[in-house]
């Protein structure tokens, strides 16, 4: 059985994945959803001022060492595809497999702003403004969502080159929204032999959408609507 670790993008906690955790359990595996630093609704200013990428990569590293897991399933959306593979590439051969969820995929020196368009880095300067240090959510959307912690965005990631020892890297593309930032970066990965690409037709948060489809392709099962190259 499996160890799936589920690490969510910018602005939301573990609840972002509340329809999936279920479903992976069914099928007798073992499922950790994490809160990163800066999320949790008792963090204070103070907190979220300070929390980086390093400070989220250190918070899947913790549930490792405390858990004892040695075989973990990573699974980052959005945000977290930086959060994971900083943590894998310090993770000294305990992580198996990698899966982006229509999640940034950073080579080293890259940051989540350089990473993502205009539109975003938008949404981050404009969110941002009020604190400096705090990007508020979006207009919309759930209204669990909490400020994020501006560094995260912009701290570039160190990445050693032990990633490549990870057996497995799925990147699920999801196809139905329009402002994807992750166009280029799915056919980058299409295109090397060491990625598994799978697409969904599915806005971005694929998990409250498509909650069953999301699980299937974590479970290896590719569900009918998914593409898988």
């Amino acid at each position: 059985m499996a160890t799936f670790v589920l690490v969510p993008g910018a602005w939301k906690g573990s609840w972002s994945f509340e329809a999936v955790v279920p479903l992976l359990e069914r099928a007798g595996h073992t499922v950790h959803a994490l809160t990163l630093t800066g999320l949790r609704p008792a963090d204070d200013n103070a907190t979220v001022a300070t929390a980086n990428l390093d400070t989220h990569a250190d918070d899947v590293l913790r549930l490792l060492n405390r858990a004892d897991i040695t075989n973990a399933t990573l699974v980052g959306h959005s945000y977290a595809g930086m959060v994971i593979a900083a943590a894998a590439d310090r993770a000294n051969g305990r992580i198996s497999r990698l899966v982006h969820l229509d999640a940034y995929v950073p080579r080293d020196g890259e940051s989540c702003w350089s990473s993502t368009n205009e539109y975003f880095r938008e949404v981050f300067a404009a969110g941002a403004a009020a604190t400096g240090y705090a990007v508020q959510p979006p207009n919309g959307g759930d209204p669990r969502r909490r400020p994020h912690p501006l560094a995260s965005f912009l701290q570039t990631v160190r990445l050693t080159g032990t990633l490549t020892q990870v057996r497995r890297r799925d990147f699920i593309y999801c196809s139905g929204w329009s402002r994807t930032p992750f166009a280029d970066l799915r056919a980058r990965l299409d295109a090397d032999p060491d990625w598994q690409v799978h697409d969904l037709p599915t806005g971005h948060d694929a998990m409250h959408e498509a909650p069953e489809a999301v699980a299937a392709l974590l479970l290896g099962e590719p569900p009918a609507d998914a593409v898988s190259t």
